[in-house]
């Protein structure tokens, strides 16, 4: 055999001994929708259990039961096992670029077993289109920012949110100051929650605006939650202040707070 034979065989078994590229994997938050053909569905997303869906023209009976203004025909319908804070501020973005109104927000007693809650939101719109849209706004919002800064561990869970802006939403629910900046947070067990929310008000010049512990604004979950206006860098601030207060306490108890990603606050 001659030499470039034999370099050709070496390199076919080299070949055929080389492991195969696995094909490239979506990223773990999504999940595979390809084999859903409802209209209705929107989309969802792994992180949290979410799901996004639309009515086009809600039943009649339903609708009257509901109690939703008769100018909503079609409905944008977001439900989650384990959340509500970063549902609702990405509901608020989803109102502001549509022509939408969030006309439900409910907090199930869920998180799966957790010391928290999941939630259920609704928009009602006059087009169909408008109420897509604002799922599908509210589903990339998750995904890519406001799940960012919520902190597991073993011993329990924080929960931090911001924005430059408040709307509709967070000012029918949360008692925002329309177009002033707006910070939550939330720890878990509620002592946590409690001492965060004494040190984002003591940090920083914002007005409270809202509170909830476990028998007052949640599902009885074992939460205490603080929300807050002002000027931007002072929200920012608290928030903030709330975050490392909760991070302390929560390594006290024996876990490591890990986050879904980069923070999108700072």
């Amino acid at each position: 055999m001659d030499k470039e034979a034999i370099v050709a065989q070496v390199m076919e078994q080299l070949r055929q001994s080389a492991p195969k590229a696995e094909p490239e994997k979506a990223p773990a938050s999504v999940i595979d929708t390809s084999n859903c053909a409802m209209t209705e569905f929107v989309g969802s997303l792994k992180l949290g259990d979410v799901i996004g869906l639309v009515i086009a023209n809600i039943d009649d009976g339903l609708h009257e039961q509901l109690g939703y203004d008769k100018k909503y025909r079609s409905v944008g319908v977001l439900g989650c096992r384990s959340g509500g804070g970063p549902e609702l501020m990405a509901a608020d973005e989803a109102v502001k670029a549509t022509n939408t109104e969030l006309i439900a927000f409910e907090l199930p007693r869920d998180t799966k077993g957790g010391g928290g809650h999941g939630s259920f939101l609704v928009f009602g719109a006059e087009d169909v289109s408008d109420a897509r849209r604002a799922i599908e706004i509210c589903l990339n919002a998750l995904e890519n920012t406001y799940y960012s800064d919520c902190y597991f561990c073993d011993p329990g869970h924080m929960e931090l949110q911001y924005t430059a802006r408040a709307s509709h939403a967070l000012c029918r629910y949360m008692n925002a100051v329309e177009g002033k900046a707006f910070g939550l947070a939330v720890g878990c067990p509620a002592p946590i929650g409690m001492l965060m929310a004494d040190a984002a008000l003591k940090a920083a010049d914002v007005t409270i605006v809202g509170q909830s512990s476990p028998g007052r604004g949640t599902s009885f979950t074992n939460e205490f939650g603080v929300y807050f206006s002002g000027d931007s860098g002072a929200v920012k601030q608290a928030v903030l202040a709330a975050r490392e207060t909760g991070m302390k306490l929560l390594r006290a108890m024996g876990g490591e707070p890990v986050g879904n990603g980069r923070s999108y606050i700072g």
